[in-house]
């Protein structure tokens, strides 16, 4: 997939299993800034499209030395060459100097791919997209994860920075507003907005460097900055930072990429000036793109609706496959804790924090995935390879709880670690009850025969009873818990004995 963006260009591989599992592989990356001084005279330069030549040279080479076919390459253009009075003259010099066979998206389907990246990998249902570009801002409005309105604005990063911000110097609040009053009176023809919900989710470069950049700014977790939400005191201490800054200072930001660093402060304001006027709760970023939309809505989801049907089950079933977990092993784990966890609450043990059911289930699934790299402490491994993955659909936060609670299904007193700088009140209690669960799924399923068929955990006076229904021969998980079941973790969690019925 190559998206020859107004601002940067990418070329991304995807490798994939129909129907099982898919990941980013590789990536090229180039500053090309196809749409410089677009804005003013209302085609491409030649100097841009030298450098895009260039550009699209090298990944032209890429594909040939990695044996692509034309049919594996999706090479897409979007906002400044659509707009460009010469883009038929640029699209025709590209293919004859690669072979690459050029697709110039309308702005609708630049939206809609957007869409189908946004809902693929959040949890969104009602709200809006923005994706802000180069060369253009997309808005979508989204109703039970289906898209109503799509719309795109001239109103990107470089277009923005070129006619209403193009000094070096840091910027005053004068010309700050002159942005802010471009993208409301954009607005204000888009009778939709006004009632597109809470929930906002930002794509884009811009959008992930300012995500990155308050991240770094807050000292919190590196993590990445999938699903980490940008609140609108966040974007005002960022733009407030950034103007303050000559332009060229602006790349140095920890977290603002340096070849974005001239035009990042007017993608801040125009992404400022939406969560303001929408009265969003704030921006949750998505690590996906253009690049994503249209690889799941061409490719791995083609044929039919692109949309997964649970975004967190396909993210955690994704990530097992990938690093080769016994998926009949996993589930039959996840379905034991799940039934324990449960029963406790059912009868009153303790009260779940919201969203702690999904929490355990996906660390049960990827309890074992460190496996891939040794045996030996692989629980650690496991913790490695969660908290490196973007895992869609779950925040920084949650992907780090799913990552402490299998790092502790072996053994160990569970506790938060360095996650405690990003932790919620309750989140201490909740690592303790979900770790210990899922060690006791993990030890009824020690001989993976799936031989516990139903495991419930009832109270009974000062302690706990295990209930098992058997499937097989109950000696070795009776066994595993007995000796390795950590009477003493439980009770410390519980505030119970724990006794095997």
């Amino acid at each position: 997939m190559i998206d020859l963006g107004s601002n940067s260009w990418r070329l991304v591989v995807f490798t994939y299993s129909p129907g099982s599992w898919w990941k980013r592989t590789d990536e090229l990356y180039e500053t090309v800034r196809i749409g410089a001084g677009l804005s003013a005279t209302g085609h491409l330069s030649e100097e841009a499209i030298e450098r895009g030549l260039e550009t699209l040279s090298v990944f032209g080479r890429f594909c040939q030395a990695n044996g692509l076919s034309s049919a594996d390459i999706h090479p897409v253009a979007t906002s400044a060459i659509r707009d460009a009075s010469n883009r038929d003259e640029f699209v025709q010099r590209g293919q004859d100097a690669t072979g690459l066979d050029i697709v110039v998206l309308s702005a609708e389907d630049e939206a809609r791919y957007g869409y189908v990246a946004a809902v693929n990998t959040t949890t969104l249902t009602d709200g809006m997209v923005v994706e802000l570009g180069g060369g253009s801002m997309q808005l979508v409005e989204v109703w039970d994860r289906r898209a109503h309105e799509l719309n795109s604005f001239p109103l990107g990063a470089v277009r923005l920075t070129e006619e209403l911000l193009p000094g070096s110097a840091p910027v005053k609040k004068k010309d700050l507003n002159r942005v802010r009053a471009r993208v409301r009176e954009t607005l204000e023809d888009v009778d939709w907005f006004w009632d597109a919900g809470e929930r906002l989710v930002g794509m884009g470069g811009a959008a992930r460097n300012l995500a990155a950049a308050a991240q770094r700014a807050a000292g919190e977790l590196d993590l990445g900055v999938q699903g980490f939400l940008l609140t609108p005191e966040m974007m005002s201490e960022l733009v407030q930072m950034l103007a303050s800054m000559p332009s060229s200072e602006r790349g140095a930001v920890p977290g603002i990429k340096p070849g974005r660093g001239d035009i990042i402060l007017a993608a801040a304001v125009a992404l400022e000036t939406v969560l303001e006027e929408g009265e969003f709760e704030g921006i949750e970023v998505t690590e996906a793109g253009l690049r994503e939309g249209v690889f799941l809505a061409d490719t791995l989801l083609a044929g039919g609706e692109p949309l997964f049907d649970d975004v967190r089950e396909a993210a955690v079933r994704n990530l097992a496959i990938q690093y080769e977990a016994d998926m009949t092993h996993s589930e039959h784990v996840a379905r034991l804790a799940l039934q324990m966890h449960d029963s406790l609450v059912a009868d009153g043990l303790f009260e779940p924090e919201p969203g702690e059911h999904e929490l355990l289930w996906a660390a049960s699934m990827l309890h074992d995935v460190g496996m891939t790299i040794s045996y030996d402490d692989h629980h650690k491994h496991s913790h490695y390879l969660i908290v490196s993955a973007e895992l869609p659909g779950f925040s920084p936060r949650e992907r780090a709880l799913i990552a402490q609670i299998s790092r502790y299904h072996r053994k160990g007193a569970p506790k938060l670690g360095e996650m405690a700088a990003i932790a919620h009140d309750g989140d201490e209690e909740l690592l303790d009850r979900c770790s210990v669960i899922l060690r006791l799924a993990e030890h009824l399923e020690r001989g993976r025969d799936q031989a516990v068929s139903e495991a419930r955990l009832r109270p009974n006076g000062h302690g706990v009873d295990l209930h098992l229904e058997a499937a097989g021969d109950l000696t070795l998980p009776r066994w595993s818990v007995e000796r390795y079941g950590d009477d003493e973790v439980f009770q410390r969690v519980f505030g119970r004995r724990l006794l095997i019925g």
